[in-house]
């Protein structure tokens, strides 16, 4: 164990000398309080510590001690419903240990040493395991059961294997292996957070991750295992997004970062997700969460460790076989600190003051998502989505940390302040977001949903791009100077904004969207577009066909219910039928 003496302190960067026998990101213990860092630079026997907590008052000479392991996460029984900071302590425990304020030096186990969870094993003495495989399951909350798996390294006979209510740090099994020495097996397992979990095989994203948001499912989907990137102004609804992502999205698990954030947009993410019930299962959101909060007010340093140890919780349930959402809010704040450790250390800086290892550090948190086939001998299916949000200075994505995600993730969903001004939420601007994950999900939208269904995307995405062209041709002209056509194809680009685009995430049947009714949306609008269009041509007067009152039944029927959903939609297209078939008559008479 390598110890050494503090030469320099610069805010959370502490520079000690005589470490030549530490490592790279060792975690680290500085002075006598014990403060938790990680050495992030070596010269010689000088290590660059980047200190997880407040350094004020820390002083030349005093002690550093190497514990030659790098940082890890525990993970295991007692993550979900938990709410860690960015080194994984746990900060309902901090709080009854030292009270609200957080205290330096406090050491509290990430995974309570007491609780004991009921152990049920699902293999038996003289059966072969290798990494990954299930030897038993734990019922974590009354929605999702952990699956206990053999480390990584571990393969072999199981010797032994017990039932019954354990801690995680009990022997549960013990295996046997070929060099005939015994490893015994405990319900928790360690995993350095800045290297990726192994899996067998990463697959192709060719299916979607539904989320419920029109916006998102129709235009701009991400795939199961896919990347996005939120970014926007203040006040354009990036929280509300992730939000809506993290209660409506296919997921089985959540993990939300609160990475840099507001403390006070912390504080409603922990005090609305114990409330929100899971559309899914009727209980709390909170019995499938995992809250890591390092707020803006908290140590620097900890907010760089934070994405690497959420992803790597995520990783933790991928590789039971579950679909996990990441929601990092946001990664512009990761960034800053990235940029401040940067500065301490005299690196050369690159473009706005950023390390020129931004882009790098940020393809290696995002590349650790995808739909893969987990380790272990039963072909499990997890998959790792990530949602980024995005925070640039003053909205403009012109900073390198926009640039630098967009170049790595494949979908982006830019927010519009202009749109939020007129309170079209969400705020996901049409005409310059993007997924480039359609092209390979499109068979499985025609496939699964209806055969028409790319085709319906497109059409719809075409009125709209041509209505931004109409737009500029009414401000110089007035509306008066277009034809009839070009009209009909401004209110149909009217009703895709206002009846689709536009959807309510506080009204209760608005708030998720099924993809079949999605469907019956884009037709009974496409519809009402090609109609009027025939009708056109038959004689129908223009102003007629624009002022249908079936229009506002069209714009309602986002609030159908469920149940109902197929009748509505069949009554509302005679309507429209009946009332096009009435103004053609009309418009012949003339």
């Amino acid at each position: 164990m390598s110890k050494g003496i503090i030469q320099k302190v610069a805010g959370p960067l502490v520079v000690a000398e005589g470490m030549r026998d530490a490592n790279m990101f060792d975690v680290v213990r500085v002075s006598d309080q014990r403060l938790i860092g990680e050495i992030i630079e070596m010269h010689g026997d000088r290590a660059s510590i980047q200190v997880y907590e407040e350094t004020s008052g820390l002083g030349p000479g005093e002690p550093v001690e190497s514990t030659g392991m790098p940082l890890s996460v525990e993970l295991g029984p007692g993550l979900i419903g938990s709410i860690y900071d960015g080194i994984q302590r746990p900060l309902d425990e901090i709080m009854r240990v030292s009270g609200n304020n957080l205290a330096r030096g406090v050491e509290v186990p990430s995974l309570n040493r007491d609780k004991k969870w009921k152990f049920e094993p699902a293999v038996s003495s003289g059966d072969k395991v290798q990494p990954g495989d299930c030897i038993g399951t734990v019922a974590e909350t009354e929605i999702v059961t952990q699956k206990i798996m053999i480390p990584n390294g571990v393969s072999g006979t199981i010797k032994s294997i017990k039932s019954g209510e354990f801690t995680v740090e009990d022997v549960i099994a013990v295996v046997s292996d070929e060099g005939g020495s015994d490893r015994e097996i405990t319900m928790m397992q360690k995993w350095p957070v800045r290297v990726g979990r192994p899996y067998k095989k990463k697959l192709s994203p060719d299916m979607p991750l539904v989320t419920g948001q029109r916006v998102i499912d129709t235009f701009f989907p991400i795939a199961k295992g896919g990347v996005a990137a939120v970014p926007g102004p203040f006040g354009s609804g990036k929280t509300v997004v992730q939000h809506q992502l993290a209660k409506w999205a296919e997921a089985d698990i959540v993990v939300y970062i609160g990475c840099g954030e507001r403390g006070n947009e912390m504080t409603d993410v922990l005090n609305e997700f114990p409330e929100l019930i899971d559309p899914k299962t009727g209980h709390s959101l909170m019995e499938r969460t995992v809250l890591i909060a390092n707020t803006s007010d908290m140590p620097v340093a900890a907010r760089e460790a934070s994405i690497y140890t959420g992803i790597t919780i995520a990783e933790y349930f991928r590789d039971m076989g579950y679909s996990v959402a990441l929601m990092g809010d946001s990664t512009s704040r990761w960034a800053e600190a990235l940029r401040e450790m940067s500065g301490r250390l005299e690196e050369m800086p690159g473009e706005e003051g950023y390390p020129a290892y931004l882009g790098s550090r940020l393809a290696q948190f995002y590349e650790r998502a995808g739909r893969v086939i987990t380790m272990g001998g039963d072909e499990r299916e997890g998959a790792l989505s990530v949602i980024g949000a995005v925070s640039p200075p003053g909205g403009d994505i012109s900073e390198p940390v926009s640039q630098a995600t967009l170049r790595i993730v494949k979908v982006f969903w830019g927010l519009d302040s202009a749109l939020a001004y007129k309170r079209h939420f969400p705020a996901i601007n049409w005409l310059n977001s993007y997924s480039l994950y359609i092209d390979t999900m499109s068979d499985w939208y025609n496939e699964t949903v209806a055969s028409d269904w790319m085709e319906c995307r497109h059409k719809m995405m075409a009125i709209l791009q041509e209505e931004a062209e109409l737009d500029e041709i009414v401000k110089l002209v007035g509306m008066d100077a277009l034809s009839a056509p070009d009209r009909i194809k401004l209110e149909a680009a009217r009703s895709i904004r206002e009846d689709f685009l536009h959807q309510d995430a506080f009204h209760e049947i608005d708030t998720y969207t099924p993809l079949e009714k999605q469907h019956l949306m884009m037709l009974l609008i496409l519809a009402y577009y090609d109609l009027a269009l025939d009708a056109l041509k038959s004689g129908a007067d223009v102003n007629s066909l624009v002022s249908l009152p079936v229009r506002e039944q069209i714009g309602r029927y986002k609030y159908t219910p469920k149940e109902k959903i197929e009748s509505e939609y069949k009554t509302i297209l005679d309507n429209l039928e009946k009332q096009i078939h009435e103004q053609i008559n009309e418009g012949g008479e003339l």
